[in-house]
């Protein structure tokens, strides 16, 4: 490995899957897995190509009870290009003789690289090698060019090139039980004489996707016109040729793709527009020029250097390079949200969850109309919210914990855990603190980017509506002269209900409790913020009256937030009643406990028993405010902090956490940074290789964890440098953990372009020359106003 290529050597076909997940090439609009091109889906590989919010439903029948499932959709397998001897099998890399196997991921330039030598039966030595991208600058472009050359022998060889609609949604074991077929097929023809044409529909969405390939071939650098022989199957369009190979020759095979969809802006039919674009477009080498153009472009914003002595560099970059595949400049255009696990497989169906508090940061600094166009996706979906907050018994506006095409709840209400093959019921669409994280977005994002027209227009009206849900949602109780949020589940997930209750929920989750009121407190800092304009309008459409803000500022004041054991925050009201959980058992007898929700099941046991934790949740209140924002929250509801409040909830509830999400070691590296540096470190390190060592279980093959690898980069962004925006200033407050010698990373602030450096011993951060009025910025503790070309360092 290197600072800018992820390499592999030697074919693994145990650890395929992983590598095609993490070898997917995306452009925010469309995502293909790292696939052989000549590999169809089966126990080693598994195609796959996902279109940003290419959502469609099904229908199953499980235990008795018919359920509704949302997924993102597995569209045509474009890549299926592959060879054989004339009426022979069509080839198989593992029924041949490997003699060499080199896989190459080069994230600067977004191409992914594949060469093999291989021996048959026969003793025919082959080689072959292959480039692929999926252009970043023109969103409905890819394109393919494998080179096979005999190195010793001669002959006819037969080439298939297709279009495969007869794809399914077959990604995830666990998923098998569900109806997976979502596409049929509309028309199929060729196009011209070295081109295909595919249209299939999504059953339910009815979302079209419109294929157009146009495969040429090169011998010797001639350009070859073979007769073309037409395979034409049920959802499936393909050409068939036999080419004469000399030994010594490489045939050049370049395939160009565009894909199009009934819901694309500027086409007329999608399938008119495919196959005019295919007629359109120029060649492989003039495709990839531009296509490297722009990722150089997005590199020069985007990148950030460290040095560490290790390999982290890469690490880091892979997860840059595939949040900026999932979420591109091409995604300011759509109406789409950002998925969990990115447009690489099809774990988690797809979905949209609160991920967003994560990945957000990291685009607010460099591309923030990317963050705009996300959040504008919550907006639209603000009717939605309504219906769901009104169905649950509320007020406001409730977002889904699972969100997909319309902005409804797609959490399931039933789990199968695959340790027991049982199926069991899933609460989590309990987590409403999501809201909270939805206004937490917005705020952030306003505070870098002082975009007061999205806040007038769109934000403040989220913030508000959000503020009216946790307003109905909030009971005042008067034993305790304090309002209590119910029957709610936490970012923890491992509790969703008490022992010995037939109900699920559990009350006074402390960090939904807290963030309802920072909630409320925003949304009274906006009324006093905005126009007495914008102030008089919002107050007359969303109906809001003196008495529903007297009510805000009431809650902000009087939210119950339980504690136990002098000073420890308790995760929610009555965990201190749980029972300790045995550690050293569980762990020598399963070694590997991180799913200890469904070892516990699968003996009957449940997690609601102990105290006990999958990932951060009271500390999540550590990662999110800095300990000043906190001592003004508590200090508001009348409850003591100190800042020895922070070091002894760390020290309680990490020692309780098995780290069974990829967003804990996030967490846990950024609470952890001050008081422990040497483990902070090693945390984010551990971060670092949850999908590029496969650390969750071996999940990765089913899509990558955004939100954490997001999370790691916002660790260097944010977390190390201590950078916070709030009230007009740029904070810093700089402590590099043990073995990060030195960072260099660029942001975008206001108008200001600012390079930003950092070691164990300085920090400096310059502005480049430019128009933008003065920023503020906060050195550890030392204000100072900063124009364009100017520089600003001190020693840390």
């Amino acid at each position: 490995m290197n600072g800018w290529s992820l390499i592999y050597e030697g074919f693994d076909p145990e650890q395929e899957g992983l590598r095609e997940t993490l070898c997917t090439l995306g452009n925010g609009y469309f995502a293909t897995r790292g696939t052989a091109h000549e590999a169809g889906a089966d126990a080693t590989h598994y195609p796959g190509t996902y279109l940003a919010g290419g959502y469609n439903r099904l229908h199953t029948e499980i235990g008795g009870q018919t359920i509704e499932h949302e997924d993102l959709v597995n569209v045509p397998n474009w890549l299926v290009l592959t060879f054989r001897d004339p009426g022979g099998n069509w080839f198989n890399l593992q029924a041949v003789d490997i003699l060499s196997y080199r896989q190459e991921l080069d994230l600067k330039a977004g191409v992914l690289h594949r060469s093999y030598q291989f021996q048959d039966s026969q003793g025919r030595k082959t080689t072959v090698t292959s480039r692929r991208f999926v252009h970043l600058g023109f969103q409905h472009l890819a394109g393919l060019e494998t080179v096979i050359t005999p190195e010793n022998w001669s002959g006819p060889l037969e080439i298939r090139t297709a279009l495969d609609g007869r794809v399914l949604n077959a990604g995830v074991a666990r998923y098998q039980a569900l109806n997976n077929k979502h596409l049929t097929g509309l028309e199929s023809s060729a196009v011209g004489e070295d081109g295909l044409y595919l249209c299939m529909e999504m059953s339910q969405s009815k979302l079209r996707i419109a294929e157009a390939a146009r495969t040429q071939f090169t011998l010797d650098d001639s350009l070859l016109r073979p007769s073309q022989r037409l395979v034409q199957e049920s959802e499936y369009m393909g050409h068939e040729c036999t080419i004469g190979m000399k030994e010594g020759y490489p045939l050049t095979i370049e395939k160009i793709l565009t894909l199009y969809t009934s819901r694309d802006r500027g086409v007329s039919e999608c399938g008119l527009d495919a196959r005019h674009a295919l007629n359109n477009t120029g060649g492989f080498e003039d495709l990839l020029r531009s296509h490297t153009q722009h990722w150089d472009r997005l590199w020069q914003r985007c990148d950030i250097g460290i040095q560490d002595g290790e390999d982290s560099q890469l690490s880091l970059r892979l997860h840059i390079f595939h949040l900026l595949q999932t979420v591109s400049p091409n995604t300011i255009d759509l109406d789409v949200g950002v998925p969990a696990r990115g447009l690489h497989g099809e774990a988690y169906r797809g979905h949209i969850f609160w991920d967003e508090l994560f990945i957000f940061p990291l685009l607010n600094f460099r591309i923030p109309d990317i963050t705009k166009s996300l959040l504008l996706y919550r907006h639209r979906r603000l009717e939605q919210a309504r219906c769901n907050a009104q169905q649950a018994g509320f007020s406001g506006v409730l977002f889904p914990w699972q969100s997909g095409s319309n902005g409804r709840e797609e959490s399931q209400t039933l789990h199968l855990n695959p340790q027991s093959g049982r199926w069991t019921p899933d609460n989590s669409a309990l987590q409403r603190h999501v809201n909270a994280a939805i206004a937490y977005n917005v705020w952030q994002y306003f505070q870098v980017t002082d975009d007061w027209e999205f806040l007038s227009f769109y934000g403040a009206e989220m913030i508000l509506e959000i503020a009216r849900f946790w307003a109905s949602a909030a009971s005042y109780n008067p034993d305790k002269d304090r309002y209590e949020i119910l029957n709610v589940m936490g970012p923890d997930e491992y509790h969703d209900q008490y022992p010995h209750s037939t109900e699920p929920g559990l009350n006074n989750n402390a960090y939904t409790n807290l963030m309802v009121v920072w909630t409320f407190c925003r949304a009274l800092e906006l009324l006093d913020m905005l126009s007495s304009d914008s102030r008089t309008e919002l107050r007359e459409i969303m109906h809001i009256s003196p008495t529903e803000v007297e009510l805000w500022d009431d809650i902000s004041r009087k939210m119950f937030i339980p504690f136990h054991d002098h000073g420890i925050i308790s995760q929610f009201e009555g965990y201190e009643d749980l029972e300790e959980f045995d550690w050293n058992r569980y762990r020598q007898q399963y070694g590997d406990i991180h799913r200890l929700d469904r070892i516990l099941e699968a003996e009957g046991d449940s997690t609601n028993r102990y105290k006990l934790s999958k990932q951060a949740d009271v500390l999540m209140l550590f990662y999110l405010f800095s300990s000043d924002e906190l001592g003004l929250l508590f200090t508001r509801l009348g409850y003591p902090f100190t800042y020895s409040t922070i070091p002894q909830n760390i020290a309680y509830y990490l020692s309780r956490t098995v780290h069974g999400s990829s967003l804990s070691r996030v967490v846990h590296s950024w609470v952890m940074a001050r008081s422990d540096r040497e483990k902070a470190g090693d945390l984010w390190k551990d971060a670092l290789r949850v999908d590029v060592s496969d650390i969750q279980s071996g999940t990765t093959a089913e899509g990558i964890h955004l939100g954490a690898m997001a999370g790691t980069v916002d660790l260097i962004q944010r977390g190390y440098t201590g950078l916070e925006t709030r009230g007009g200033t740029l904070y810093f407050n700089p402590c590099l953990p043990k073995g990060l010698k030195a960072l260099n990373l660029r942001l975008f602030y206001r108008g200001h372009s600012l390079d930003v450096s950092v070691t164990q011993d300085t920090f400096q951060i310059g502005s480049r020359p430019g128009r933008a009025a003065p920023i503020q910025v906060s050195i550890k503790g030392k204000s100072q106003k900063l124009k364009p070309g100017q520089i600003a360092s001190t020693p840390i």
